[in-house]
């Protein structure tokens, strides 16, 4: 069993940054690679980003890619979403997740492949 804990999140103004933690604890951290989603009422989870277990490899959703990096500290059990240049259609829920393997060269945009799920940070971003 894991838990997650995000935090981070606020309300901003469009073009702000802000940096997304995801604190883990209970099972091995590093063992596993990590995915952020968001989520927007009435819309289903949507990918944001997604990082292995060593954090050699990254892949973002076009949406955000160039402006959001994913990061990780397995020292600190701890996962980042650095968020830059925020438009208004950032706005939603953000998720942490845990996926089942150590890394992932496909799928990893599928939210049936993450087992731990953290209770999400909201991030509003103003025009």
């Amino acid at each position: 069993q894991v838990q997650l804990v995000e935090s981070g999140g606020g309300l901003v103004q469009a073009g702000d940054s802000l940096r997304l933690s995801c604190a883990a604890s209970g099972r091995t951290f590093s063992a596993y690679a990590m995915g952020w989603f968001r989520q927007t009422p009435g819309k289903e989870r949507e990918f944001v980003a997604h990082i292995s277990w060593r954090g050699g490899r990254t892949y973002y959703a076009d949406s955000v890619n160039g402006r959001f990096t994913i990061s990780r500290d397995n020292a600190k059990n701890t996962v980042y979403l650095q968020m830059n240049s925020l438009k208004p259609e950032d706005t939603a829920v953000y998720y942490c997740a845990v996926d089942r393997v150590l890394y992932r060269a496909s799928d990893y945009s599928v939210a049936g492949n993450y087992i731990y799920w953290g209770h999400g940070t909201q991030v509003t971003v103003s025009s």
